[in-house]
């Protein structure tokens, strides 16, 4: 199977294009628009494959697939004060540590 099939595709109906828009997490700038969602997941696919040949022939880095990569499970994130008083507060009323609390809330996306 070729690594390209391992990448975050997606299709949508757009409704600005009157037709199935096919796009991949890993190539924000590729996409391919087609009349039915496989046609258009079917041309991305070929699209990528192209795209990936192209970037080895020239010695470029290819994206790895979201899928295919290492995370540390760590998150860092920066908010302001009052919101996390806020979190803080949460966290303290259900019993739970903020980390637990915030794990929760980004499991349910």
């Amino acid at each position: 199977m070729s690594s390209s099939l391992h990448y975050g595709y997606r299709t949508v109906w757009s409704e600005e294009d009157g037709a199935f828009v096919a796009t991949a997490a890993e190539f924000p700038s590729l996409s391919w628009v087609a009349d039915e969602a496989p046609e258009a997941l079917r041309g991305l696919e070929a699209l990528i494959e192209s795209v990936v040949a192209d970037l080895r022939e020239q010695g470029e880095e290819v994206p790895v697939p979201l899928v295919d990569r290492t995370y540390s499970g760590k998150l860092s994130v920066r908010i302001s004060p009052s919101l996390h008083k806020k979190v803080a507060m949460r966290a303290a009323e259900e019993k739970v540590s903020i980390n637990r609390l915030i794990s929760q809330a980004l499991a349910e996306v």
